[in-house]
């Protein structure tokens, strides 16, 4: 584990959030030590990403932009446009130098738990679905079925979850490229699965 306890970042996170994100930050972190047991996955580091995944959430969308252009990271188009949608990226960056995290596991989870990429590690797996089956969470698309599919097949919970968020966007300018990669990427995955 890194130098920072899991204690020490709960009460960093209370005060940087605002109550319902740090109740959903606490689902979070909880959905992925669950997940982390039934796949067999270190609980420690599942909870650490769990916990900060949204740490830059909260913070306000010009400070993000500005944080992002400062620190030379990637801003797409979309992004400029929307610079919500740097929470992860910048949450990449803040566990890294303001919370002293160096894994890099967990860091990957923080930065592609909103888009997702093609070929994700199990933690960024784990926290992608945490993040999207938390118990707070309640106005997501089928959410039930991917509640169980979560514990049954992750891949699969996986790809339904890109599936009914693409679904949900549709044709929208709003849909990152990235997520639409990841989603192609789980889909021939799964169909090199079936059986001939």
């Amino acid at each position: 584990m890194d130098t920072v306890s899991i204690r020490d970042l709960k009460k960093e996170m209370k005060k940087s959030m605002d109550d319902s994100r740090y109740e959903h930050t606490l689902g979070v972190m909880y959905t992925s030590a669950a997940l982390a047991m039934r796949y067999g996955y270190d609980i420690d580091r599942a909870q650490l990403a769990g916990l900060l995944h949204d740490c830059a959430k909260c913070m306000p969308n010009a400070k993000k932009l500005k944080t992002a252009e400062k620190n030379g990271l990637e801003i797409s188009e979309l992004e400029r446009k929307n610079p919500f949608m740097l929470h992860a990226k910048v949450g990449e960056l803040l566990a890294r130098k303001k919370y002293d995290i160096d894994d890099e596991e967990v860091l990957g989870a923080i930065r592609w738990h909103t888009t997702g990429r093609p070929n994700m590690s199990l933690l960024e797996k784990i926290v992608y679905v945490a993040d999207y089956i938390e118990p707070k969470r309640e106005k997501a698309p089928n959410l039930k079925e991917v509640r169980q599919l979560a514990f049954i097949n992750l891949d699969q919970a996986l790809l339904k979850i890109l599936e009914d968020t693409l679904g949900y966007l549709g044709d929208s300018e709003d849909v990152d490229t990235m997520t639409k990669a990841t989603y192609d990427f789980y889909k021939r995955d799964q169909k090199d699965e079936l059986p001939e």
